[in-house]
């Protein structure tokens, strides 16, 4: 089957687009009071199982095409008007019986929309979409996000993905379970093995589930539903699932006054010329007009300011997409994906809160943790990460694990955040998605970074065996090299093919040029999966935070790990652990650090 099968003709593409929007036009006028606003869906997984070709097919638009390297970089947002959903489901949408304007699907990085975003009382999303390849079954960041999921009791709908990969499967019929009733006995009993398979490593997470044909009880059963992300078939299964449970079991949640206050979240933060500094927001409550004063949370005060543009992607369109067209618009009404400018915005973080108020105060009562959650038991870990959504994913992880947390607080790693662990029976900094603050001493203190929980948890598990044995965790050096012709995005991040010359490469290591640091590894992608670690002999994508090709550095060059004088020390009283070439590297990196400090590591 031809890839864009699915897709419509650019003439009736068109013509849906603007049915669709005056569809929304329609019911921005109507929505004045009490009423049902589209259920906010995130779609979540592990790295390459189809979260983004899904949306592609569901908006007939292009942007898994537009990631640099096939990473998705950013949160995307984009409202389907139920005209669309119709239009997708044909002859077997129910007549009469949606009363929801359509579905606001968000797109992230992983599962960033849990980590990253949320309102007070839980995740941003109503529902959510687990995206599971069903050849390859559970990874990783699938069973991190089921975690997630249940922590925030979020419900969700099973989408098993890729079936037509499904070695000798034919299609013969639009309805997805009648189809693959129809498939050949060998395809058959194949399928039945790989959902049961699915079924069964959600059964020991404590999930049960089931085929959505064969569900008997959508309250207490998962269901599943197989399907092709790249050519739609059995799309529509997936999208009635999902109205049937937002409109059965979440109808209250969905209710709002149209003419309230707006509440939103924070997506991303960017410079739009000649708009200044930019919020993309998805509000979920709520109505929020220009002119309206606002209040927006940071680590201190509250910035109150007014909202000078609004500014609207169409429908089905996804706020990323390079090739959108934005349209200004006077008011906005929940739940919907929206451009905010307004000034004195520098410094605003993702994930924080934005409502419509004259009281700065209100973002205090609408978006504070509690106080327990931030200041936490006498003993334990200090944790440090990059959004409030983040910390309290990763409190609730850790504590469900029986690890006590006696900090946790957004931003970089600092010295007072060392000193603070010093003072613990385990002097150890969970740093998520942040930087250790440059200069400062670490010795004495484990710090596990990461932008992966998952990894984050597994190495800490490590620290814990290694503690238990009496060893020392040793920081293993690394040296790589920028593969030419294979720099995939200039900077922010930074988008690399690299060769690792020796070492071993982890997410969360400081790299240095000449001597000099130039940025963090964030993630590591190998045959299109993040992996925490990459051994001697690959060639992996890496991202970058901090440099930017061409200025600090180039393709070609050679990069070391960075290791404080402390961990030289420890590597050279543990040289008998270290393979010839990993002892090389520690020699390179020893003569490349005298250069300007002739006693470093003596």
């Amino acid at each position: 089957m031809k890839r864009f099968r699915i897709r419509r003709k650019m003439s009736e593409s068109t013509s849906r687009i603007r049915k669709s929007h005056e569809t929304v036009l329609k019911l921005n006028e109507v929505q004045r009071g009490m009423g049902l606003r589209s259920p906010i869906c995130t779609v979540v997984g592990h790295v390459d199982h189809g979260k983004t070709t899904l949306l592609d097919t569901i908006r007939a638009s292009g942007v898994a095409a537009q990631e640099a390297g096939a990473i998705t970089q950013a949160i995307g947002a984009s409202i389907i008007p139920i005209a669309t959903i119709k239009d997708l489901c044909g002859a077997s949408f129910p007549q009469g019986k949606v009363t929801v304007p359509g579905i606001l699907f968000i797109d992230t990085p992983g599962h960033a929309a849990f980590t990253s975003l949320r309102r007070r009382g839980g995740s941003l999303a109503d529902i959510a979409i687990l995206i599971v390849n069903l050849h390859e079954g559970f990874k990783p960041q699938t069973k991190e996000a089921i975690e997630i999921l249940k922590t925030y009791k979020t419900p969700f709908v099973v989408a098993a993905n890729k079936l037509d990969l499904t070695p000798g499967y034919r299609k013969q019929s639009e309805n997805v379970a009648a189809d693959i009733a129809a498939q050949e006995p060998r395809v058959q009993e194949y399928l039945e093995t790989k959902l049961y398979e699915i079924v069964g490593a959600l059964s020991e997470m404590g999930i049960h589930s089931e085929r959505f044909d064969r569900v008997q009880d959508f309250r207490t059963q998962a269901a599943i539903v197989p399907l092709s992300a790249l050519t739609g078939h059995g799309l529509p299964d997936l999208l009635l699932v999902i109205l049937g449970l937002a409109q059965k079991f979440l109808e209250e949640g969905l209710r709002f006054i149209a003419d309230g206050p707006g509440k939103g979240v924070i997506l991303e933060v960017k410079e739009e010329q000649g708009l200044g500094t930019t919020l993309d927001v998805i509000l979920y409550d709520g109505t929020l007009a220009v002119g309206d004063s606002i209040a927006i949370g940071t680590l201190g005060e509250p910035i109150v300011t007014r909202v000078r543009a609004l500014l609207e992607p169409n429908p089905n369109v996804d706020v990323r997409d390079r090739k959108a067209a934005f349209k200004p618009v006077e008011r906005v009404t929940a739940a919907i994906g929206v451009k905010i400018a307004a000034p004195g915005t520098d410094g605003v973080i993702a994930g924080m809160p934005v409502i419509a108020a004259k009281d700065a105060n209100t973002v205090r009562t609408e978006f504070s943790l509690p106080a327990e959650m931030i200041e936490g038991e006498q003993e334990g870990i200090i944790i440090k990460a990059d959004t409030l959504g983040s910390i309290e994913a990763l409190i609730h992880l850790f504590r469900a694990e029986n690890v006590s947390v006696h900090r946790a607080a957004i931003g970089s790693v600092s010295k007072k955040d060392v000193a603070e662990a010093l003072s613990q029976p385990q002097p150890v900094i969970i740093a998520f998605n942040v930087e250790i603050t440059q200069g400062i001493s670490t010795q004495g203190v484990t710090i596990i970074r990461d932008n992966i929980i998952y990894n984050i948890l597994q190495r800490y598990t490590d620290y814990l065996t290694a503690r238990e044995r009496g060893e020392t965790a040793l920081v293993r050096p690394c040296k790589i090299e920028l593969l030419r012709n294979h720099i995939f995005r200039q900077s922010n991040p930074l988008i690399a093919g690299t060769y690792i010359i020796g070492g071993e490469l982890s997410t969360g290591m400081r790299v240095m040029k000449e001597g000099v640091e130039v940025g963090v590894i964030k993630d590591i992608q190998e045959n299109k999966e993040s992996v925490g670690k990459a051994s001697a002999g690959k060639s992996v994508a890496v991202s970058y935070v901090g440099p930017t090709a061409g200025r600090q550095v180039s393709e070609g060059d050679v990069l070391y790990s960075v290791i404080t004088e402390e961990q030289f020390r420890q590597l050279r009283a543990a040289v008998k652990k270290l393979s010839e070439a990993e002892k090389s590297i520690v020699r390179e990196i020893a003569t490349s650090m005298r250069k300007t400090n002739p006693l470093w590591g003596v």
